[in-house]
């Protein structure tokens, strides 16, 4: 059974040379037809905000914050993407992935004072 509290994703990422010598019509073409309908199918559960961060970061130029309640489907589209040359070229490196649950220590406060209370 999924969660009903959202998880927040953060995955980040930092641009491949690869990524970079592609004209600016052409990244616009891949999220364009390569990307964005990876996103769409699974838009019913899963929310993708895209960042940029390069010029703050030197290692990570780009993130995703993913919000969702059914990990399955955030699963899925990260399986998406590795079909895509974010990953094959790779047009990305993906440096780290980050998951958690807003406040998620109040829960488990609740949770340790009900089995005190028992």
């Amino acid at each position: 059974m999924e969660n009903k509290k959202p998880y927040t994703i953060l995955v980040l990422m930092n641009a491949t040379p690869q990524w970079l010598s592609l004209s600016r019509e052409e990244r616009s073409q891949f999220v364009e037809k390569e990307l964005t309908p990876i996103f769409v199918r699974v838009s019913q559960t899963v929310t993708v905000q895209l960042f940029d961060s390069e010029y703050f970061h030197a290692s990570v130029s780009d993130f995703m914050i993913v919000t969702t309640t059914k990990l399955d489907d955030y699963k899925l589209m990260i399986e998406l993407l590795r079909d895509t040359k974010v990953y094959g070229v790779p047009y990305f490196e993906i440096k780290d992935i980050i998951t958690g649950q807003e406040n998620l220590f109040e829960d488990f406060n609740e949770q340790f004072k009900k089995r005190r209370n028992d």
